[in-house]
């Protein structure tokens, strides 16, 4: 019984077979309905491809979320692949980042343990590598030719990641603000403010006092030039990148997220101008209750609210790939139903860019042109 069983199996595999292969080709019946006149042949083929293209395109109102008009580059990563990037590669990206309304670029920080993003004297004789390439320089150069803005990242020696304590980063940015205000910032139009680095999500150990004081000597130095931070929400998608989880129980709420960022920003407001929350750490449905805090928060003491709208998936147990589309798109509404000011992402050209080594990310800078009616 079983052989019979399996012997008719594969004869109706084989039958199914040999009639998908006499099927024609979407090309095929495009070119073949409707008569044998080339001006039949030629309607048809295009009634098939308007169906087609009605078919596939959006059911959802178009433009109604907050543009993307700056970006992370991220030149010193310790969890995503770095693409090997040479100037050639870098001023095409400038190019795709210019061709969607990206107006700022801002270097996620200079430099990551011993690996710098610049030739640094100071952290160089401290036992930080020599780049092969001035990134900062490079970086600066195509701002200036591509009429963008840029914000200098600082530097992150890893003591907070090991200890807890920001104000470890105090010490090291002393001179690397001071260094790089002179070696770069006196000469490119395109140097617009300061990025401080350290990332947080809680009432953190040295927290207000580093972002102080780095916050204030970036001002002091550069007659004024905006600075702005970056945290993450403390919520339910808040694991570490090398964990095998993708949520955890111990989520902070929405009342604790406030009570514990009122006191941050009421020790930093005087010199930190915007906060731009990371977006991927909370789900989807608690966008409008966070967003509506960090507003509040943001007009309570007068700093920009802007969005990290992450394009990379922290849904997935692959870390980290390009988000799905509908992913970033209730990302982006959410902050423009909430008013905020601007949005950035981390960061364009892994996960949004055309060339980016992920073939996806060329697929949602398609579709997110599409959504936003960029030609």
């Amino acid at each position: 019984m079983q052989k019979n069983s399996r012997r008719e199996f594969l004869k109706k595999a084989a039958l199914a077979g040999a009639s998908i292969a006499v099927l024609p080709s979407l090309a095929e019946a495009m070119t073949s309905c409707g008569g044998t006149s080339q001006s039949g042949n030629g309607q048809a083929a295009a009634g098939v491809a308007g169906n087609l293209a009605e078919a596939g395109g959006l059911i959802v109102p178009k433009n109604n979320g907050l543009r993307i008009t700056g970006t992370f580059l991220d030149e010193i990563s310790h969890d995503i692949a770095h693409q090997n990037w040479g100037v050639k590669e870098w001023e095409q990206d400038f190019r795709y980042m210019k061709a969607i309304g990206i107006d700022t670029v801002i270097l996620i920080r200079s430099g990551y343990r011993k690996f710098i993003t610049y030739p640094s004297e100071y952290l160089m004789k401290k036992g930080c590598y020599r780049p092969s390439v001035d990134l900062v320089e490079m970086f600066l150069t195509l701002a200036d030719r591509y009429g963008m803005k840029f914000y200098f990242g600082l530097y992150d020696s890893g003591r907070y990641w090991d200890t807890g304590d920001l104000s470890w980063e105090i010490e090291d940015n002393k001179y690397v603000i001071d260094e790089v205000w002179q070696k770069y910032g006196t000469r490119h139009k395109s140097f617009g403010g300061w990025y401080i680095s350290g990332e947080i999500s809680r009432a953190t150990k040295g927290a207000i006092k580093a972002f102080h004081a780095m916050g204030k000597q970036c001002k002091d130095v550069s007659g004024g030039l905006p600075t702005f931070i970056s945290p993450w929400i403390d919520g339910k998608k808040a694991v570490m990148a090398n964990s095998g989880s993708l949520t955890r129980q111990d989520a902070v709420s929405v009342e604790q997220h406030e009570k514990e960022w009122n006191e941050i920003f009421d020790g930093i407001h005087d010199v930190v101008d915007a906060c731009a929350f990371q977006d991927g750490h909370i789900d989807y449905d608690e966008l409008d209750a966070f967003f509506t805090v960090n507003k509040k928060l943001a007009d309570r003491y007068g700093m920009q609210c802007w969005t990290n709208a992450e394009s990379f998936d922290r849904d997935m147990p692959i870390r980290f790939l390009p988000i799905k589309f509908d992913k970033l798109r209730l990302k982006l509404e959410a902050a423009k139903r909430c008013g905020y000011d601007k949005a950035i992402t981390f960061e364009f050209s892994h996960f949004m860019s055309p060339q980016s080594a992920y073939l996806q990310a060329g697929h949602l800078y398609d579709r997110y042109k599409e959504y936003f009616d960029i030609k």
